[in-house]
């Protein structure tokens, strides 16, 4: 170990490799589990300190981490949480207080002040028994009431995000509260801790004042001029490297100020963050440019630094758990309970009041810069230290579990997505376009106003676009601000504009796309679910991943369009062997025709032991397209392979394959899939694939095939 570490300077990255590399590796584990990544990361700080490496091999984790680099490792974490602290103030949006003012107040208050006097009244207790002797009672108190208070911010924002509940009465609530109840508290750890490091009354009356003073400049002088700057970036391309240089100069400036007057470097960062304004792009651009280094490199420096100094071996003894769980109840009790009553107090129900307390329960990362903040001033012991990380992380890990048992996905679905309402008479044929790939928009919306026509049913398009959850607060930023109609819903949108159709745009996140697809189908009462197509992942099936779980849960028609550059239909070709499964896409078939005009061939393939038998397909077809037999034409051939004869069919000048799921024409939903489906691989035109629901499949009545030749040619039906 010594020959890797010969300097400070290569013990430094051989430190960021262990970190960073162990955080990506637990992270890949915790948001399988549906979990933070701040929960990754926590972990992975701790196993690296003395709780496992240092209790395991302890030379290792002294040549690691010896202490002479723990100064190195703690200034760089600084840099890293000031970062942070800005970008949690880019996230906190005062706009988000408009129209609930009222609610937000009662609501976040309530969830401070029931907490912190819980936490109050918990440090008198834990002060005798935990407390450094040298620690003023008073500061203590206060401390400790702050800690218990604090909500995770940016967590909060993640889960309600990935949750789908950013937009719901209760995600609104919750993150309204934490934005009002946040700031309150770090307003109040702002005059605790100046309190803690003046010598005396006077003292601290002048950090008062120039704390004061501090944040009228910040408002008056530097808010307008921010204003100013977010103008000129939004009339520009992007964001230049003097305005990146100017805002890192204010954050530099800003932070410095704080820690001179003695009330933290962190307030600093976070007010320049919360006062910068979010319009106009300017806050995304900012934390695009900053995430990555802060959230990436900097930030898990200071789980590590905070993991070396965890000893969860301080708790040796059932009395030490004990008063753990004491701590971990008094947290929740205020919290959450607090939370909950306020909310259900001012009108909302039991079970949406007891998801408020959930999500304000949220602790995660935020408190764990106060507590470093605690141990860094010697607020806290050691061992007081490690039970309130092990509370941290008990409540941020409980979070998604007990909301999803307390406020289920099926509540949500009744406020989130409401139904759409149908119109007078017969109602239309509703079609849900789902975009995963923006190129695949344009040729989507064609083939669903073929589907439904130019009049009134053309309203009843959706086309639906999810995001993938992320822990980047730009995605976030952007995310709040953008309209459903933009991203990568708009080329859909300006082909439907160019088409002359309604479409109504959805967009929203989600941790469990195929569910929600379902889901919003359902809400919408759509007839036909319409999934754009893109390669699969290596191993994947062609119809595997998201594409498999909608086909095996939706209660209605599914269709997968395969794109080959599709602008207009005129020609449609429909492979047809008789089986059950083929009656879906002759029923596509049949709105095609009727509402497009198109023309349609049903390429009947026989296998060449049956070439005799079979012309009640010819008769089922003619029943079917009876109302438009002028645009239809009946094919039959022999054939020992059916996507072989499609595949001849299919260079002679069609525009869109419509095809039955089935593995006759070698297709079928599965997730994995080691052989070529090469229907889809290979046609040269774009494809329609088809999966009839079981429960439809089963009403329709069996194709009947009565004996006599079957005429191998091509025939207009008549």
């Amino acid at each position: 170990m010594h020959s890797l570490t010969q300097s400070s300077l290569s013990l430094l990255f051989l430190q960021l490799l262990a970190i960073i590399g162990l955080s990506r590796l637990i992270g890949r584990l915790t948001r399988w589990l549906g979990q933070p990544l701040v929960i990754a990361e926590v972990a992975a700080g701790i196993l690296l300190g003395p709780s496992l490496l240092g209790w395991v091999a302890p030379e290792g984790m002294q040549a690691l981490f010896p202490a002479s680099s723990l100064p190195a490792l703690h200034m760089l974490s600084q840099v890293g949480l000031v970062l942070f602290m800005f970008l949690v103030g880019l996230e906190l949006d005062a706009r988000r207080l408009k129209g609930r003012g009222h609610v937000s107040v009662v609501i976040g208050h309530t969830s401070l002040i029931v907490p912190f006097a819980l936490g109050a009244a918990a440090a008198l207790w834990l002060y005798p028994r935990l407390a450094e002797p040298a620690v003023p009672l008073t500061s203590f108190i206060l401390f400790m009431g702050v800690a218990m208070s604090i909500t995770a911010f940016p967590v909060l924002a993640r889960i309600l995000t990935e949750q789908r509940l950013l937009q719901s009465r209760v995600g609104a609530i919750a993150i309204t509260c934490a934005a009002a109840g946040d700031v309150t508290v770090w307003c109040l750890l702002a005059f605790v801790v100046s309190i803690i490091r003046t010598a005396g009354i006077a003292q601290a009356a002048w950090m008062t004042l120039w704390a004061v003073l501090y944040v009228a400049v910040m408002l008056l002088a530097v808010r307008p001029f921010l204003k100013r700057l977010g103008a000129r970036v939004a009339n520009k391309e992007g964001l230049s490297p003097n305005a990146v240089a100017v805002t890192l100069l204010l954050l530099l400036a800003s932070s410095w100020v704080t820690e001179f007057i003695g009330i933290h470097s962190l307030f600093g960062a976070f007010l320049l963050g919360a006062i910068l304004p979010k319009e106009g792009g300017l806050a995304a651009a900012l934390a695009e440019k900053i995430e990555d280094v802060a959230l990436v490199l900097l930030l898990p420096v200071f789980f590590a630094y905070s993991g070396l100094r965890t000893q969860v071996g301080l708790l040796d003894t059932p009395g030490d758990w004990a008063m753990c769980g004491l701590i971990l109840l008094v947290a929740c009790v205020g919290k959450l309970g607090g939370s909950a009553v306020a909310a259900r107090v001012m009108g909302l129900r039991w079970r949406e009041a007891g998801a408020v307390g959930v999500l304000m329960n949220t602790r995660g990362l935020m408190v764990l810069v106060v507590l470093n903040i605690g141990l860094d001033l010697g607020l806290l012991s050691p061992t007081l230290f490690t039970m309130l990380v092990m509370v941290a992380l008990v409540t941020t890990v409980l979070t998604s579990p007990l909301l999803r048992w307390i406020y289920p996905p099926a509540e949500l679905a009744k406020e989130e997505v409401k139904p759409a309402p149908l119109p007078p008479g017969a109602a239309p044929f509703a079609v849900l376009m789902c975009v995963a790939d923006a190129r695949t928009g344009p040729g989507l919306v064609t083939v669903g106003r073929a589907l439904t026509g130019s009049g009134q049913e053309a309203s009843r398009l959706y086309a639906l676009h999810l995001h993938e959850p992320s822990e980047r607060a730009s995605f976030h930023l952007r995310h709040a601000q953008e309209p459903a109609s933009e991203g990568a819903l708009a080329p859909l949108l300006w082909r439907a504009s160019s088409l002359g159709v309604q479409v109504e745009p959805l967009s929203f996140v989600s941790a469990e796309p195929a569910l929600d697809i379902c889901r919003t189908a359902e809400a919408r009462r759509a007839d036909l679910i319409l999934l754009g197509w893109h390669k699969p992942l290596l191993g994947q099936a062609v119809l595997g991943g998201t594409v498999h779980d909608v086909m095996h849960d939706a209660p209605t028609q599914v269709a997968v369009f395969v794109d080959r550059g599709l602008e207009k239909l005129q020609r449609v070709l429909v492979p047809f062997i008789g089986s059950q499964r083929d009656r879906g896409a002759l029923q596509l078939a049949q709105r095609l025709v009727h509402h497009a005009g198109v023309e349609v061939t049903v390429l009947h393939v026989v296998a060449p032991e049956r070439a005799h038998g079979g012309a009640g397909a010819q008769v089922l077809v003619e029943e079917m397209f009876r109302e438009s037999s002028g645009r239809v034409r009946f094919k039959a051939v022999v054939h020992e392979s059916p996507e072989d004869a499609v595949l001849e069919e299919a260079g002679a000048g069609y525009e869109l394959i419509v095809v039955g799921v089935g593995p006759e024409w070698g297709l079928k939903e599965r997730l994995f899939g080691l052989y070529r489906e090469r229907l889809v691989r290979d046609a040269p035109t774009s494809l329609l694939v088809v999966r009839q629901p079981a429960s439809l499949a089963a009403e329709a009545p069996a194709v009947p095939v009565p004996a006599g030749a079957l005429p191998v040619d091509g025939r207009q039906l008549a």
